[in-house]
């Protein structure tokens, strides 16, 4: 059996930025994502999401390890955008406004059929997940811009404004969707202690 793959560790610099901003090259990667829209915190679609992408990425895990390939899932990500452009400043309900893509890494050794068979097991385990929302995609990023943000996810504007800055700075403008990576365990650590990577692909201004 191969050793077990851990991306975290391979692609160290994907996912350990520092705290404060630095460009990195991000290489096309394939992803298990969900589409959804609403208020993360009062959404009943969005813990749902969360509760179908992570039993399915175990399920692939399964199927890879019984065939010798055993890798760590990996922490949940998102995409987030709105339909028309920023909220206005002031609006308290901006959040219902979201519009998201949640996702999980997946090997690029994993194939579709593997997604599908651990659909079929999933099903059979866990009734009433919206599974055939579910899709199995490659999606690149390229240069890119990236933050370590330490903290609530309420406390992210200034964490995010500094990477404007440092793109500002440097030429460079946002051109695709606004990128979270969920390294911390929000069940589990305190609001202060958790880390999360913001990303935003850029351009030359």
């Amino acid at each position: 059996m191969a050793a077990n793959l851990d991306m975290k560790k391979t692609d160290k610099a994907l996912y350990t930025p520092p705290t404060d901003p630095v460009l990195v090259n991000v290489p096309p990667m394939h992803y298990l994502m969900i589409d959804g829209q609403g208020n993360p915190n009062t959404a009943p679609e969005y813990q749902t999401a969360i509760e179908t992408l992570y039993p399915l990425a175990y399920g692939v895990r399964a199927i890879c390890k019984a065939d010798g390939q055993p890798f760590t899932v990996m922490p949940l990500e998102g995409l987030w955008w709105f339909e028309t452009g920023a909220p206005i400043e002031g609006d308290e309900n901006y959040k219902d406004k979201f519009i998201w893509t949640l996702m999980i890494r997946l090997p690029d050794f994993v194939t579709e059929q593997m997604v599908e068979q651990a659909k079929e097991a999933v099903a059979k385990k866990k009734l009433g997940l919206p599974l055939d929302q579910v899709r199995y995609e490659r999606y690149e990023e390229g240069l890119s811009a990236q933050i370590m943000h330490i903290g609530p996810y309420s406390a992210e504007e200034p964490t995010i404004k500094r990477l404007h800055a440092f793109m500002a700075d440097n030429g460079y403008v946002h051109r695709a969707k606004h990128h979270e990576i969920y390294l911390s365990d929000a069940r589990k650590t305190a609001p202060e202690k958790l880390k999360t990577v913001i990303r935003h692909p850029v351009s030359e201004a």
